[in-house]
């Protein structure tokens, strides 16, 4: 059971977005979504929507991607960034799921981390948002925010995704992402957060470290 702290936390995020689930990279498979998600690396969700809108018309299946040459699929997906890795990636993980899935997407999350550019956040993001399997999501905005909100003191992903685990009730695993990527975009950026009148000063470390400061 979440601690009563952890639960007003979360209840002022519900109050601010709502409970339902959606997922910024447009997708309409679970192929799709992984392809994204490789892509999204140090990449913006927009950026990433607009290569795949004729990206996904280009290659149609993970038959396809496997099937891709590489110089001409590094150029499809070039305004992404870091096109090369992410290319053989791809290209190596579409083969993978083609020969031993069927060219479907696993759910397993050791299945998932096994294939090429596959980490935990990608893995969990396809649990999450294609099987409804409780997932958190590490990326940048939920580890500083949690880190402000004192929910983990931890920098490693995966260490933070543990925290989380132990201290989030299952239901909000999937929301703490969503919550925090919209609270990180629009007000609690890294270099400049917008801390005046925010609903979280009396949880966050950085306005406690603030206020001590100033005495």
């Amino acid at each position: 059971m979440a601690s009563k702290r952890t639960s007003e936390i979360l209840a002022i995020f519900d109050e601010m977005y709502g409970t339902d689930w959606r997922c910024y990279l447009k997708h309409e498979n679970a192929g799709q979504l992984l392809i994204a998600t490789i892509l999204s690396a140090q990449c913006t969700d927009a950026r990433v929507n607009l290569v795949t809108e004729d990206l996904f018309r280009k290659y149609p299946d993970m038959q396809a991607f496997a099937n891709a040459d590489l110089k001409e699929l590094e150029q499809d997906i070039h305004p992404c960034g870091f096109y090369h890795n992410k290319a053989k990636n791809i290209i190596a993980c579409a083969k993978m799921l083609v020969e031993q899935y069927g060219g479907e997407v696993p759910s397993d999350i050791d299945a998932l981390t096994a294939l090429p550019g596959v980490g935990r956040k990608t893995a969990n993001v396809i649990r999450g948002n294609i099987f409804d399997i409780p997932s958190i999501v590490v990326d940048t905005h939920v580890g500083r925010i949690s880190r402000r909100l004192m929910m983990t003191e931890e920098t490693d992903p995966v260490k933070v995704e543990y925290d989380l685990m132990k201290k989030l009730p299952k239901d909000h695993w999937i929301l703490w992402n969503l919550h925090l990527i919209t609270f990180g975009r629009e007000r609690c950026t890294s270099r400049s957060p917008k801390c005046e009148g925010c609903p979280f000063m009396k949880y966050c470390k950085e306005h406690k470290g603030k206020a001590k400061d100033s005495k």
